[in-house]
């Protein structure tokens, strides 16, 4: 069926919405596939609706190639299953509860592991019945605090989420390289470029783990890469390599010196460095604790944690939260150093932490024999040359110092080049974290029970198609590949002449037969409107029909690299035909 711009539910914008930042929030609006209805709930219109169900049937296709079955859960979810797995609490503030008439508590879910586990049970009894993969594609919900850039980040999202059931860990592995060959497979088919990252667990749980994500500006997940090897990781995932310990004999002892006005690591080096030591310092030699408080979900009893790294490299609050999960980590505040008066901000060291029972934890760059200027626990006190595993022993170590552009890859092959992407997928081996709360056993062929092993694997479908906005955009528009574009061809009729209007009638209506989606501009304005909106609305092929239909011609315009070719009339149905099917 032609869709026909005259009668089309649709008002393109010339202006960007207020309240957008990024380029794909931008475009999805003003070219009328989204609308706001509040911070981070979005109402799909038609055009934007067409992208989004073209998006599900790719991933549908793809899963179901690989054996998957789909199945379709609430999104009203009871709380009890979630409180077995701790994830009622561990999800925090995110997620969305509320209670029904009788005072019962509920959720709006925000990922349905628990759910399939109890499903599975509940069907699946013998060995004989696995391995088994199902999935689903849903709306999701999660209490974002700062929901931003358009459907990018929202409250209500589309997602697919699908689940491997296996018997052991070689099933599971098989099951994990199943999704993610179809996760390349899918992302391939949608037109987007990405990388393959290793990654954090985190709330999910579980061993092996790997995100897909989009490079992008807008991309709120931090990788690295190094080129040299393919090794890549999302910045919370990069481990630091160890320097090895060094001999503790013969360093100089640790000399506690008064450093007046020297709260910062700026301040510290350049008194340092004026006091005549006898040596240069720099930042990367000082030693900066920094106090952080931590309680497990749902508890009210914050316990104290120090963290040392480096003074040449910040804390980076994403990593120590995901090395630290599911503990909630927050930065103290005035009312904390008031309850402990031995915290003497600016100044704290290894020994007052150590006197105090504050469990301290290092970078792993700091290591036996390293020699660090820190804190002396006095106000405008440092000590020199405090040395690991003689004056301090840290409790252990954790992945909680920035990464930056240029260090060692982990893998010792080059140095890491850094960027920025949308998560669009990310894969996970759960093992029996949830099979355990279920109590999920098959009964095996000798009688015995057999724990059932699971994977996780997600996409999300609602944010591919503002990535798939975020790589393909240029000045003037979307270019939506044609995989997922809302038609695939966009005519244009350029002309009041009742010929013309004829001609391109005609053309769609043939179009149509082959099998071509088309969106014909009948409306009733001026050639520069509609070629606007034809190239802000991005349909990969632009067909104008206008003053050179009288010589037989129309003009065939490529949306993506924008040349432009003169086509017979007689032709142009088999040439656009043959171009939708290549």
């Amino acid at each position: 069926m032609i869709t026909r711009m005259s009668t089309l539910f649709l008002r393109t914008l010339r202006e960007d919405p207020a309240d957008a930042e990024v380029p794909s929030h931008k475009l999805l609006v003003r070219a009328g596939y989204v609308r706001r209805v509040a911070p981070g709930l979005y109402s799909w219109l038609p055009l934007g609706y067409r992208v989004l169900r073209n998006v599900e049937r790719v991933v549908r296709e793809e899963m179901d190639a690989i054996g998957a079955q789909e199945v379709h859960f609430p999104a009203l979810l009871p709380k009890e299953p979630y409180e077995a797995t701790g994830r009622w609490t561990e999800y925090g503030d995110s997620l969305f509860r509320l209670k029904d008439r009788k005072q019962a508590d509920y959720l709006l879910g925000p990922t349905h592991e628990e759910l399939l586990t109890l499903m599975v049970k509940g069907e699946y009894s013998s060995y004989r019945d696995y391995p088994v993969i199902l999935y689903q594609i849903q709306n999701k919900y999660r209490d974002e605090e700062r929901p931003r850039a358009g459907i990018l980040r929202g409250r209500e999202f589309v997602m697919k989420d699908a689940y491997s059931f296996d018997l052991d860990d070689e099933g599971l592995k098989h099951s994990y390289e199943l999704h993610r060959d179809a996760y390349i497979r899918i992302f391939d088919r949608l037109g987007l470029e990405y990388h393959i990252v290793s990654a954090m667990s985190g709330a999910m749980g579980g061993s092996a783990s790997e995100e897909f994500l989009a490079p992008s500006p807008a991309g709120e997940d931090t990788y690295v890469r190094c080129l040299e090897s393919g090794y890549a990781a999302n910045v919370e995932a990069v481990t630091t390599p160890a320097p090895p310990a060094r001999a503790r004999e013969g360093l100089p002892e640790a000399r506690v010196h008064h450093t007046p006005d020297t709260p910062t690591i700026e301040t510290l080096v350049d008194f340092l460095n004026a006091a005549g030591l006898g040596r240069t310092f720099t930042a990367a030699d000082t030693l900066k604790n920094v106090m952080v408080k931590t309680r497990q979900p749902g508890s009210d009893e914050w316990q104290l944690l120090a963290v040392g790294v480096p003074g040449d490299r910040e804390v980076d609050p994403k990593r120590l939260e995901a090395a630290l999960a599911p503990l909630e980590v927050a930065l103290l505040e005035e009312a904390d150093f008031a309850a402990n008066p031995w915290l003497v901000k600016g100044y704290i060291g290894p020994k007052a932490l150590a006197e105090n029972g504050v469990k301290y934890l290092v970078d792993p760059r700091i290591v036996s024999g390293t020699a660090w200027v820190t804190g002396a626990d006095r106000l405008d006190h440092h000590v020199v040359d405090l040395v690991c595993g003689r004056d301090f022993t840290p409790d252990g170590t954790v992945e909680a110092a920035e990464v930056r552009e240029g260090d060692p890859s982990p893998d010792g092959a080059g140095p890491l080049v850094m960027a920025r992407g949308i998560e669009i997928g990310h894969i996970f081996q759960l093992g029996r974290k949830y099979a355990d709360a279920a109590q999920l056993d098959a009964l095996g062929p000798d009688g015995k029970p057999v724990r059932i092993t699971m994977g996780s694997y997600g996409i999300g479908v609602s944010r591919a198609v503002a990535a798939v906005a975020e790589q393909r955009h240029d000045e003037y528009g979307l270019v939506w590949p044609r995989e997922i574009a809302p038609a695939d061809v966009h005519v244009v009729i350029a002309g009041k002449d009742e010929a013309v209007r004829e001609g391109a009638e005609r053309i769609s209506t043939e179009l149509d037969a082959a099998g071509v989606r088309v969106i014909l501009d009948d409306r009733n304005a001026s050639p520069g409107v509609k070629f606007a909106d034809a190239e802000l609305i991005g349909v990969p092929t632009i067909l104008v029909v206008g003053r050179g239909l009288a010589k037989g011609v129309v003009e065939v315009k490529d949306r993506a690299s924008g040349e432009r070719t003169e086509i017979a009339v007689d032709a142009v149905v088999n040439h656009l035909a043959e171009l939708c099917r290549s």
